[in-house]
């Protein structure tokens, strides 16, 4: 009854539509005596293009199929979007539309990872030379963390992670494999010196601060996992914000899609505006005292805000619309994402996918004291349950440490693997020795990874419009004269390259744009010669030395 009172096309819009929510919405409009009188004025736009889009959900018909009331150089109701169209149905028969339930997308996995140990073992040739073992040992316990998620969680409960030891003099390429293994794995990681940490009770670090800074990694990456996830939706309105700022909100339709058009070409980009920002939006999540904890002042800050104590949460800035943007999208992706989902997935995340790599763990073997060290056997005996499986309290709740992998490095010059604790030694049943490096894996270093100090010298250069070539001679000759030095003063591994590579391109760097408007510059084996034999006679004469 009440459609008949009611022009064609808005029927038709009913039948295509058939949402019981905007039917009711309108009819309240409909019933007041002053739209009755004036109904058949109205002017009633629907986009064409939302009926090809009805079929996905009513939700999203209705906020793409919105009408347009005009009435006496009004536009009714607020905030309603207007589209045009040629001309409008007359159909009296109902439309047929079939709404098909929104499709829901698999949640990606935790461990975004799922290359196999070969694939692995590729990608860290690409940038590391030789150690093959230990690359095979890496690429193995990453794939093992793949299967144990695969498991039924009765069996996944008891699989545990075999941890790693890497033993091998400096300069092999351990720390090189933490790092690219950083890059390589989507799952929480983070690198520590052992020689950081003292004994519970001393004054120092915890072992225990190795956990809450891996928590702190894991919702970093839950975080910005989340702020890509809404990407587009936190740019929409960022977009829609400024052009409130631009157009206002009585502009017309037309008057805001000019001004969206310019905003997307970069017009805009210099123009000043004026926008509310959270103050120090920046700083969320506080500092921390070195112990997992919280300081008085960020504690206070909390407590204000909690109680309406804190005072203004927003400053007005005067900014141009290409700085201010990211400082939006900043905003409106903090108040999107969820604090406590954000905490819940990190947490879950650092428990199951959590690598930690302790370096230099040599250091905190002593044999030549006779008292407790609190700094060497202390921490070994931190470092038990840490390894082991335990919980860890943190700022945003417990974390527990039985399926982490813990990869520990060190070179053991002046000890052995065998002077850790018995029981630190039996929770590292992998171990991994690492070869030292011969004359030609220095040539291979040089050589073969895709960023290898040749080329970065060579791009390096050629931001001055200098052309430098390195024929083979001259990298093989490299290659000797580090092989050399480290034999006849300290073996320091591929460190070596680099004192050696700066000493022969120093004059080159020096006098640069002598060589500008792409003139080339040979590197052959004689230049290589005359730059580095300083070098070789002080590593000649510092055996005499006392």
């Amino acid at each position: 009854a009440h459609r008949s009172l009611l022009c064609p096309p808005l029927t038709c819009l009913w039948s295509i539509l058939d949402s019981e929510a905007i039917y009711k919405a309108a009819l309240q409009q409909t019933q007041t005596r002053r739209m009755r009188s004036h109904l058949k004025q109205y002017t009633f736009l629907v986009a064409s293009q939302a009926q090809r889009r009805l079929g996905r959900s009513i939700s999203d018909a209705s906020k793409m199929t919105l009408v347009s009331f005009k009435a006496h150089g009004r536009d009714f109701p607020r905030g309603v979007r207007a589209f045009s169209v040629g001309a409008t149905s007359t159909e009296k028969e109902p439309v047929t539309v079939v709404i098909e339930p929104a499709s829901t997308k698999p949640e990606p996995s935790v461990l975004d990872n799922d290359m196999t140990p070969r694939q692995i073992v590729d990608y860290l040739n690409k940038h590391i030379v030789g150690q093959q073992e230990a690359k095979r040992a890496i690429a193995i316990a990453m794939r093992n963390r793949w299967r144990r998620m695969k498991l039924q969680p009765p069996l996944r409960d008891e699989v545990i992670p075999k941890n790693i030891l890497m033993i091998g003099p400096t300069g092999v390429g351990k720390t090189e494999v933490a790092r690219r293994l950083a890059k390589l794995s989507g799952a929480p990681f983070v690198k520590v010196e052992a020689t950081k940490y003292t004994e519970v009770g001393f004054h120092g670090k915890d072992v225990d601060t190795i956990i809450k800074d891996l928590v702190e990694v894991a919702i970093t990456l839950q975080r910005n996992k989340m702020r890509e996830q809404l990407k587009a939706e936190v740019q929409a309105a960022v977009e829609n914000r400024i052009l409130d700022i631009l157009a206002g909100d009585a502009a017309q339709s037309s008057t805001r899609e000019s001004f969206r058009s310019l905003l997307r070409e970069g017009s805009l980009d210099d123009r000043t505006i004026e926008v509310d920002l959270p103050v120090n939006s920046g700083q969320k999540g506080g500092s921390s005292d070195g112990k997992g904890g919280i300081q008085l002042g960020d504690f206070i800050v909390k407590m204000g805000d909690g109680l309406g104590i804190g005072g203004p949460k927003t400053q007005t800035k005067r900014l141009k619309i290409g700085a201010a943007r990211p400082l939006l999208e900043e905003a409106e992706a903090e108040r999107l994402i969820n604090a406590e989902s954000v905490e819940r997935e990190a947490l879950k995340n650092a428990e199951e996918n959590g690598v930690v790599f302790i370096d230099e763990i040599d250091k905190i073997v002593d044999t030549n004291s006779y008292g407790a060290d609190a700094s060497a056997e202390g921490v070994q005996r931190d470092l038990l349950p840490l390894i082991e499986g335990c919980s860890i309290s943190t700022k945003h709740g417990n974390v527990k440490t039985d399926h982490m992998l813990f990869v520990c490095s060190g070179a053991f010059h002046s000890c052995k693997p065998s002077d850790m604790l018995a029981e630190l030694q039996g929770r590292l049943p992998i171990r991994v020795e690492l070869k030292p490096l011969t004359e030609n894996d220095m040539y291979l270093i040089l050589t073969v990874p895709e960023s290898n100090l040749i080329r970065q010298q060579i791009a390096l250069l050629s931001t001055e419009g200098m052309e430098v070539t390195f024929s083979d001679d001259a990298v093989r000759e490299i290659a000797r004269v580090a092989a050399e030095i480290n034999s006849t003063i300290e073996n320091i591994g591929a460190r070596r390259l680099h004192t050696v590579l700066e000493r022969i391109m120093d004059e080159v760097s020096f006098t640069a744009d002598d060589f500008a408007g792409g003139k080339n510059f040979q590197v052959t084996p004689a230049y290589v010669r005359e730059r580095v034999s300083p070098m070789l006679v002080k590593s000649d004469l510092s055996k005499y030395i006392l």
